[in-house]
């Protein structure tokens, strides 16, 4: 695989921004590739997941390109009051990636995943935006953040005061999805996280709704050790729903 480090202009951000990038060499399979997007969580960055995990040894194993973003803080939101960090998403950074690398610029070429607060993040946006996404994973995700008022200042700028039932909340994207247009979902979560009573609500909302998910519990808390070692199935999962084979 190569690795590269791409710094390019955010207009949603109105700033620089930079992603991690990792891809099969010249010279190997052609082209062009589906694309992974991996999201950090809420106290990391777009260097996360390649220095705490293994996952451009992992992803070697496949015909896949792997992206992942800067969120800062922003749960890869639009928020209320400061920056836009799902429009930074969905707009730049997949508009950047479609136009420089050799991608399958399509739903079926793209999947989304992440850990936490990216966890949060690639359910909201894989459910808000079935269109751009085929499939998502999310690990130990913060996935009813917005549906409760938050006293946490820094919280109610991204969410606003009443996020509840908005474009924010996973769980009414949800019931407004249409059917066939939903997304492959997976979910996962250490039985030890303290994120664990979120993603068992989560998972008995989409049992109610009727809409096909994977979901599992495995001993681990909300680590590295854990995320390094699930990550490995998310791929296979998106490796399937990509139409892509394992060398």
């Amino acid at each position: 695989m190569a690795f590269l480090q791409v710094n390019y202009t955010s207009p949603s951000l109105g700033k620089m921004a930079v992603m991690n990038v990792v891809m099969p060499e010249p010279g190997g399979e052609p082209g062009p590739y589906p694309v992974f997007y991996l999201l950090h969580g809420f106290s990391d960055d777009q260097s996360a997941w390649m220095r705490r995990t293994s996952i451009e040894r992992y992803a070697s194993e496949y015909p896949l390109i792997v992206v992942m973003p800067d969120g800062g803080r922003g749960f890869y939101t639009d928020a209320a009051e400061g920056f836009a960090y799902e429009s930074a998403l969905v707009k730049d950074v997949l508009g950047f990636v479609d136009a420089t690398f050799p991608t399958r610029a399509e739903r079926g070429g793209r999947a989304i995943g992440g850990l936490s607060m990216g966890g949060y993040g690639a359910m909201k946006l894989g459910l808000k935006y079935p269109d751009l996404f085929c499939s998502v994973n999310s690990h130990s995700g913060a996935l009813g953040f917005a549906t409760y008022k938050d006293p946490n200042e820094e919280f109610q700028r991204i969410f606003g005061p009443n996020p509840a039932g908005g474009e924010n909340d996973a769980y009414a994207l949800a019931e407004r999805l249409e059917r066939d247009r939903m997304p492959a979902l997976l979910i996962d979560c250490g039985t030890e996280d303290f994120l664990l009573d979120d993603n068992r609500d989560f998972h008995v909302h989409l049992e109610r709704l009727g809409l096909r998910h994977d979901y599992h519990e495995y001993p681990g808390s909300h680590d590295w050790a854990y995320w390094d070692q699930h990550v490995q199935a998310a791929l296979r999962f998106h490796a399937h729903r990509l139409g892509i084979a394992r060398r």
